[in-house]
């Protein structure tokens, strides 16, 4: 496989420089890609970065990730207009290793290939320089003027935002530190990124070109947004993170189910290892009949298969069935309770008393109108139920005279009621 060819079809590739492809062409080369570890998990918006490594890998060249432990210290100016709060060491190597753990699920560090792939942290070889040995070795090498005319230094001189410290303006000098460092230990001869990155990138040949004579390139993707302009990746929750602490596979997988059908032609490009023929004969597919969201499916199951587990995504689309389509009760039993509360967050809930459900257990019409207002009358209650469109724990209920007991609760601690097709409201019981 050709490693251009493949990023260009997937719409992947924003600037590359000259001879990359015949760099590429001409023997297994190795290449980077940086994060610095600002939180303990990385968020979708990271995932084009490990999506362009697999490719890379896959087309038999060798990936490094690079975790920034030292330029997580400065913050990278890049797409910014104000200056990024910096981290102690202690938070970095925490989140290093959060960023470590999602990573070994995507990508293996622990293949004995040529091209297997590692993992590295810059702060490994930055700890040891000092302030004068820095500015002597590096420093010298790239002028005030080269470095004021890229765009992230630019844009923040020119009023945007509160100016740039001095920390901040060597940010690319360090990032090419990086570049030269991997370039002298392990030939490592391509560094890829965002397309805001491209600044940094091109600083990194630089330095190899300015302090040893060596040629070196880069490749940048696009940054991906939704096609109505609106930033990829946020909800009015905040970021889609991979780790589901922050973010369960429930709702991670829901994020992907629901985009639009011209997002989900560009993602399943660019987040899915699917081949080109098979993405194609989708979209096709897809076209003919959207409202099958066929696309959508595809999408949702392969990056939450690929982020989590499959197990996790048969989990994720079990409880979407429980919520929008023609599930069981024991489907709803056999739900952890963290996915239960997932799903069913937002929808009406109220508090009773577990001294109700005691002995004989509560007179379900009671239930749902003296100790929870669900329905505004016994009577309306009463003809819902007649009329065969009250469930409790997704179980019809077909007498007016139905009790609930303890017996009933879900956890031990939740009911369920549904009115209709879509009315859920959730009892808790204290």
């Amino acid at each position: 496989m050709d490693f251009i060819e493949e990023l260009k079809w997937r719409g992947m590739i924003q600037d590359i420089m000259p001879g990359t492809e015949e760099q590429l062409k001409k023997e297994m080369t190795t290449a980077y890609v940086g994060i610095d570890p600002t939180a303990d998990s990385l968020h979708i918006g990271h995932l084009v970065s490990v999506m362009i490594l697999r490719h890379f890998q896959k087309c038999g060249h060798k990936p490094i990730f690079l975790v920034g432990g030292a330029t997580g210290m400065i913050g990278d100016p890049s797409g910014k207009s104000l200056e990024r709060n910096l981290l102690d060491e202690e938070t970095l190597r925490k989140n290093q290793e959060g960023i470590r753990r999602q990573l070994s699920h995507m990508i293996d560090f622990n293949s004995d290939a040529p091209n297997g792939a590692e993992l590295v942290n810059n702060y490994d070889w930055m700890k040891d320089f000092t302030f004068l040995g820095f500015i002597r070795d590096i420093g010298k090498l790239i002028t005030v003027n080269y470095m004021m005319a890229k765009d992230s230094v630019k844009k923040r001189f020119s009023g945007e935002g509160d100016g740039m410290s001095f920390t901040e303006f060597t940010y690319q000098l360090v990032q090419g530190t990086d570049f030269l460092h991997l370039y002298e230990t392990k030939n490592c001869k391509l560094q890829m990124g965002g397309s805001d990155q491209w600044g940094n990138i091109t600083t990194g040949t630089e330095l190899i070109r300015r302090k040893i004579g060596g040629e070196a390139f880069g490749l940048t993707c696009p940054l991906i947004k939704k096609a109505d302009g609106t930033k990829f990746g946020k909800t009015e929750s905040g970021n889609v993170w991979l780790d589901a602490r922050y973010t369960s596979p429930y709702k991670f997988y829901q994020f992907w189910l629901n985009t639009s059908d011209e997002d989900a032609e560009k993602y399943i490009k660019i987040f899915t290892m699917l081949d080109r023929e098979t993405i194609e004969k989708l979209i096709a597919s897809h076209r003919e009949a959207p409202h099958l969201r066929e696309l959508q499916k595809v999408l949702a199951r392969e990056v939450t298969c690929m982020v989590h587990s499959e197990e996790e995504y048969n989990k994720a689309v079990e409880a979407s069935t429980i919520l929008f389509g023609n599930s069981t009760a024991a489907a709803l039993r056999n739900m952890d309770e963290d996915t239960f509360l997932q799903v069913f967050e937002g929808v009406p809930q109220f508090e009773v008393e577990s001294s109700i459900l005691d002995g004989e257990g509560v007179n379900f019409v009671n239930l749902c109108t003296e100790h929870a207002s669900i329905f505004p009358s016994k009577g309306e209650a009463r003809k819902l139920i007649q009329g065969g469109g009250v469930s409790l724990n997704k179980e019809k209920i077909l007498s007016t005279d139905a009790t609930v007991k303890k017996d009933d609760l879900l956890s031990g601690k939740y009911l369920l009621v549904q009115k209709g097709k879509k009315n859920y409201y959730l009892i808790i019981v204290k």
